[in-house]
């Protein structure tokens, strides 16, 4: 059986709020999209660690960390988030 942890994460832009649900892997491949596409800083998003990964403390400032991660991400596109973004962030479901 395999276990991994996905993380909800509060997302507010202007006067909308949702939440999305991802894995670590999954910011992971946004990260990397965003570093060769948009020149993003590539130490900007929380390292991947392995030992202690399931506990609830750690799971807890991984998710602040991505929360963190996502608002920055944000600030650096002000007007137009790049489609990789936009679609990680579930805009079409959610921002008119």
């Amino acid at each position: 059986i395999s276990f991994f942890q996905v993380y909800i994460i509060q997302v507010s832009v202007g006067n909308h709020q949702w939440t999305v649900k991802h894995r670590y892997s999954d910011f992971h491949d946004l990260h990397e999209k965003l570093v060769s596409e948009k020149k993003i800083d590539k130490n900007l998003l929380p390292p991947k660690k392995i030992i202690g990964k399931n506990s609830k403390s750690l799971v807890e400032k991984r998710q602040k960390e991505l929360e963190i991660y996502l608002q920055t991400l944000l600030l650096k596109f002000p007007v137009t988030a790049p489609k990789v973004l936009s679609h990680f962030l579930h805009f079409h479901l959610y921002v008119s």
